[in-house]
């Protein structure tokens, strides 16, 4: 199940919202459905992620203009889990080209 990452500006901030259900087949939102927000009792808590979570904690479904979206993210479940598996996995070897006319 993919895991989406919406980078979107509200009230003059950039914001980050992941989520598992992502709709783009409206013409002037995007609709995000079962958000994923970071789990409440953490002895750090990191102050964006806790202000995502008052903001929309409680949303069910969320419809944010196309204007303010800079940018959507695709992961697999566990590429998000765990970066750095997922990069090494895609490294691929960049081979040269002889030119044949010389």
């Amino acid at each position: 199940m993919p895991i989406y990452r919406v980078h979107f500006k509200w009230k003059e901030k950039e914001l980050q919202l992941k989520a598992s259900s992502l709709d783009l087949t409206h013409p002037y939102f995007v609709s995000i459905k079962d958000l994923i927000l970071s789990k409440e009792s953490k002895l750090i808590i990191d102050p964006s992620e806790d202000e995502l979570r008052r903001m929309f904690g409680n949303a069910e479904h969320l419809m944010i203009p196309f204007q303010t979206v800079s940018l959507i993210e695709e992961f697999k479940d566990d590429a998000f889990e765990n970066p750095k598996d997922s990069l090494r996995s895609k490294v691929m070897d960049f081979k040269l080209l002889e030119d044949s006319e010389q």
